[in-house]
């Protein structure tokens, strides 16, 4: 004997299983999306329309909701330090605001903090509920290390406490944002490894500058990405060649097109390079990101967000 679906009327969309054995008709609902009181109405009707059929002596019902879908982390990593990869992180972050979406940055360097630096902020996060409550600067919002901490203060932490600072990041209160930039230390340890198993990226970003001596960790950084499943949405070559402002002549102190011939020989996308600049560097220390105003520097950092949500699709 089976139970007669049409009679549970409209909700039987919301019906994933209906078994009926010995007169107990067993149902499984979904209340994805339903208030406490609606899930005790849905119940009702369901356990009414049931004892309504011939045979149902007992009606069981259960409850099941799909987690509501969170903003999406994208990593960004570089395997060194030193070429840049906070400032592209910020920037990123400020371009892909300014494309229209609803954007936060994770401070993950938890030893080196610098995005309060880059943002401009002082502010320090409240908390509620001993979630964090992230500060808004530059049309995204934030949280880091560097705001709970005085200037200049050394973390002198093992790695379960700096992935246990990183899951409070993670943990903060993020509704209402779409993406997230995980701006990721140097390296490829604990930080790296507990955000992966714990919090998936949809995707990674690496960034690198065109000398040898970069692309080799930049290489270990894809290579630990790949390992743990985490897509590699292409890499970024920072630092790619240099204008001199008084003769207009252009020199590649770091080498050129390195990192783009390492995306081809991995297999990776090549999302676009970024010249070395002194207007660049002294916006980023003055917490005026390039991105959030005119000129080449954010028609440049615009191009590489679209190329990032290129790959995202």
């Amino acid at each position: 004997m089976t139970l007669d679906q049409q009679s549970f009327g409209p909700d039987v969309a919301r019906l994933r299983s209906v078994r009926l054995l010995d007169g107990v008709a067993t149902l499984v609902a979904d209340a994805t999306g339903l208030g406490e009181g609606e899930r005790t109405e849905l119940e009702a009707r369901l356990k009414a329309a049931a004892l309504a059929q011939p045979g149902v002596t007992e009606v069981r019902v259960a409850m099941t909701a799909s987690k509501a879908a969170g903003p999406k982390l994208i990593a960004v990593g570089s395997g060194k330090g030193g070429v840049g990869k906070s400032t592209v992180s910020v920037n990123l972050a400020i371009a892909l605001a300014r494309l229209g979406h609803k954007v936060g940055i994770i401070d993950a360097d938890i030893y080196g903090p610098s995005q309060p630096t880059l943002l401009g902020t002082s502010e320090r996060p409240e908390a509620r509920d001993k979630q964090l409550i992230p500060v808004e600067a530059q049309g995204v919002k934030l949280l880091s290390v560097g705001q709970l901490v005085s200037p200049g203060h050394a973390l002198a932490w093992r790695g379960p406490m700096a992935s246990g600072a990183l899951a409070q990041l993670v943990e903060g209160d993020w509704s209402g944002t779409e993406l997230i930039i995980v701006d990721l230390p140097p390296g490829t340890g604990d930080v790296q490894l507990s955000l992966i198993q714990k919090s998936r990226p949809v995707g990674a970003v690496v960034v690198s500058t065109p000398q040898d001596l970069a692309l080799i960790d930049a290489r270990r950084a894809i290579d630990l990405f790949g390992k743990t499943s985490v897509p590699v949405l292409g890499i970024i070559e920072n630092m790619a060649g240099y204008q001199c402002p008084h003769c207009g002549e252009t020199s590649d102190p770091f080498g050129s097109g390195g990192a783009e011939a390492a995306a081809a020989e991995l297999g990776v996308p090549f999302l676009g390079r970024l010249p070395l600049s002194a207007s660049l560097r002294a916006e980023s220390d003055a917490g005026r990101p390039p991105a959030a105003g005119d000129g080449p520097a954010a028609a440049a950092f615009r191009t590489l967000a679209e190329a990032v949500l290129a790959q995202l699709a």
